[in-house]
């Protein structure tokens, strides 16, 4: 059986990239939502020192996670045509390689614990090894229902793992596990994802261990993993690097101060970038769709995330206190630093679906390689002023990471500088100001408690942003809205 996919009809592949969006982002918000309620109520009856813990092993998980073999479940995207012995390779590769990768962890957790001078790590990894068994079971029907645009049932798939997961983690906060509820709530999420994806995509597929015939997936597959290996090195330098010099306590400030500011970044546009990089794909690379797809959206991301961020940044204090409390204060001097730099990690990350669509991943290649020695240098100056020059290090270091990504990508895009600075700058610019309102206003109100003042300073936030945008830019909110109206 082969499994050809041509490109669709313009209005056609847009009611199915709108279809997409709808459902992947949209299910994304739901269970994202559902995943932070409990996320927060969790940090409020944890300790700093346990998600400091928790920081330690991401790292050595998100080094490891680089080899999962996803790169080469994409391969199955892009590719014009597909037959069974392809997928059946690629899943008898994902098992080999994830069961390599939970050997490998196994035995290195005795150093990585002596690393961090903490011995408990050792135990936290050896039973995240489990983790590795679930990936060949999300990654290949996740890459089968993505090339045939299906993201209504992966969606659903979502939504009931992440109320697994929050279940799991309020259970396991409240009995008392401490730093172990960190490492069930998500070993019980992927396993309930391993499942529900298997079911999406029609059954469980049979491996097959002869890979004759599939250099083509495991070079593109391999090329997507230097391209993850340096977004590593980019990405968890800074907790490797300080980890060893911070104590928990601190570190877990920091992490979680990175994870709130992150939410966007990490958990919203990647969703995103997953439907663009099928529906790039799908456009046999007609380079002027692509442009202006990636411009358009470029511009609405930036029309949300840029508010978001410039609004955490100036309602920082009773933010925390409200969403954190009180034991967690300390990290509001952090997040107005990180809040500067993840609008230019969000428009950074949006150019490797295009010109990996475009067949041309030696790009994104190029950038993480920037990114992979830019950011780490960044953190290895930073943390000697400790967790706050750790944040200026990520202000600098996407800003130089940005520049080098924008001259890399743009000309394969076939977008020009120019064209993009003004797709982008409407909600730059009306975020700065809205920021601006806002502040005067938290200068001029008298004496609240903080979720008065919080839900104040927002309601004047999003009403000034608006506002302001309707004013100067009513072009790109009409087109914002065009977008979601699908038109």
């Amino acid at each position: 059986m082969t499994d050809a996919v041509a490109p669709p009809p313009p209005g056609e592949l847009a009611g199915q990239v709108r279809r997409a969006v709808i459902w992947r982002s949209g299910s994304q918000i739901v269970a994202q939502t559902v995943a932070w309620s409990s996320t927060f109520l969790v940090i409020r009856l944890l300790d700093p020192s346990d998600y400091g813990l928790f920081a330690m092993t991401q790292v050595i998980l998100v080094l490891l996670n680089l080899l999962n073999g996803y790169g080469l479940a994409s391969a199955l995207v892009r590719a014009k045509e597909v037959d069974d012995r392809e997928v059946r390779q690629v899943m008898g590769l994902l098992m080999l390689l994830n069961g390599a990768l939970a050997v490998a962890q196994f035995a290195a957790a005795p150093l990585i614990a002596a690393y961090y001078r903490q011995p408990m790590v050792a135990d936290l990894l050896r039973v995240q090894c489990l983790l590795y068994f679930a990936t060949p079971f999300i990654a290949l029907p996740q890459a089968l229902l993505s090339r045939g645009m299906d993201f209504r049932r992966p969606a659903q798939v979502r939504l009931v793992s992440a109320l697994a997961g929050a279940i799991t983690a309020l259970a396991c906060a409240y009995a008392g596990w401490g730093v172990w509820t960190l490492v069930a709530a998500p070993m019980v999420m992927f396993w309930c994802e391993a499942a529900g994806m298997s079911w999406a995509a029609g059954g469980i597929v049979r491996p097959l261990f002869r890979f004759d015939g599939a250099g083509e997936h495991v070079r593109y597959g391999g090329t997507m993993m230097l391209v993850q290996f340096f977004w590593f090195l980019q990405s968890q330098a800074d907790v490797f690097i300080a980890g060893r010099v911070l104590d928990p306590h601190h570190l877990g400030l920091y992490t979680t101060a990175l994870l709130l500011t992150q939410m966007l970044a990490t958990k919203f546009v990647p969703p995103l970038n997953e439907v663009a990089f099928a529906a790039y794909a799908r456009m046999g690379g007609e380079r002027d769709a692509m442009g202006a797809s990636f411009v358009r959206t470029a511009r609405v991301i930036l029309l949300v995330v840029c508010p978001a961020y410039a609004g955490l940044a100036v309602t920082a204090r009773p933010l925390v206190s409200v969403v954190l409390g009180a034991k967690w204060i300390e990290a509001a001097a952090v997040v107005p630093i990180l809040a500067l730099a993840m609008p230019l990690l969000t428009l950074q990350v949006l150019f490797a679906p295009a010109t990996n669509a475009l067949g041309r991943p030696g790009v994104a290649l190029r950038a993480s390689i920037a990114g992979g020695l830019v950011l780490p240098i960044a953190f290895l100056v930073g943390i000697h002023w400790g967790v706050i020059g750790l944040s200026w290090a990520w202000v600098g270091g996407m800003v130089l990471l940005l520049a080098a990504t924008a001259t890399l990508s743009l000309p394969a895009i076939g977008v020009g500088p120019g064209r993009l600075l003004r797709a982008v700058a409407p909600g730059v610019l009306a975020a700065a100001a809205m920021a601006a309102i806002v502040v005067a206003m938290d200068r001029a109100l008298p004496p609240l408690g903080d979720l008065a003042r919080l839900a104040a300073l927002v309601a004047v936030g999003a009403g000034s942003y608006l506002a302001l945008l309707a004013i100067g830019a009513p072009r790109a909110l009409g087109d914002a809205r065009a977008l979601i109206r699908g038109r």
